[in-house]
């Protein structure tokens, strides 16, 4: 059992056992019906990716490739634009979100190019690596006010750099302000360990620790049977990793999710479904 399977059995216990129900949720299931969630607060964990500590869970399978196709859309392509997302990466879970226009709105990929976030983070982390400004917020008030949609849930990164017995490593934390963790939680953390990655090949860096803070992590109600399912599982003896195949100093534009391996990930099966709170 890897460190992410031995985290994912202790929040779950943790949410099943001593969690809260929320009240008056603005989330719905499709037949109308107020979708609800235990939850708990303030979860940490952190990651040692030299090390081979991957959030790869093997209690599940993880659609990981196609979440690294969503952060190409969201920081290299810098879009909301739906018909892009399915049509480039044929990734059709943000259809829900879809406030009328074919868009999630002035969110996400629309925020990282209005305010030119990527880009500057790229130009100081190479200019001034040891500064600690190194921040993408994707929650910005006046986006919130200029459209609707969904408030970002993975919201803000914090990047720092280190020097090592020569080596130059790049420490990433993911915050989020809520996490459906059944569903998108697995994704989120490796989508965000692959973003680190190629942002560490453009600079030329190694990759050094992950970390992902969560302020509400839940389950929905209509969810608790499958977390029992999870609960009963017994996890791949491997330790999957994630590893990127292209050079030093590649251009972080031209990364893709086919640059990407998956070692030794054999997640137990079968899938499991669930049903959206929207």
């Amino acid at each position: 059992m890897n460190k992410s399977d031995r985290y994912f059995l202790t929040n779950l216990d943790l949410i099943l056992e001593y969690g809260s129900e929320d009240v008056n949720p603005r989330p719905k299931y499709e037949d109308g019906t107020p979708a609800h969630t235990i939850y708990i607060t303030q979860v940490f964990e952190k990651y040692d990716l030299t090390d081979n500590e991957f959030p790869i869970t093997t209690l599940r399978p993880i659609p990981i490739k196609n979440g690294i196709k969503e952060v190409q859309w969201i920081y290299q392509d810098q879009s909301s634009d739906l018909s892009r997302l399915e049509g480039e990466y044929g990734i059709k879970w943000w259809r829900p979100w879809n406030i009328g226009d074919g868009t999630i709105g002035q969110r996400y990929g629309a925020t990282v190019r209005k305010y030119d976030l990527m880009n500057n983070l790229l130009k100081g982390l190479l200019n001034d690596p040891f500064g600690r400004r190194h921040i993408i917020s994707l929650w910005q008030e006046d986006d919130f006010n200029e459209s609707e949609g969904l408030l970002p849930c993975a919201f803000q990164t914090i990047f720092s750099v280190r020097r090592k017995n020569g080596y130059m490593y790049l420490d990433m934390t993911l915050i989020q302000r809520s996490s459906d963790y059944l569903v998108a939680g697995h994704i989120n953390k490796m989508q965000y360990v692959a973003f680190q990655m190629m942002i560490a090949k453009h600079c030329g860096y190694e990759v050094g620790t992950f970390a992902h803070f969560v302020q509400n992590l839940h389950i929905y109600d209509r969810h608790i049977e499958q977390a029992g399912e999870i609960l009963w599982r017994d996890a791949s003896k491997k330790n999957p990793i994630l590893q990127l195949n292209v050079p030093d100093g590649t251009n972080f534009y031209d990364i893709s999710a086919k640059h990407f391996e998956l070692i030794d990930y054999e997640p137990v099966e079968p899938q499991l479904k669930f049903e959206l709170g929207v």
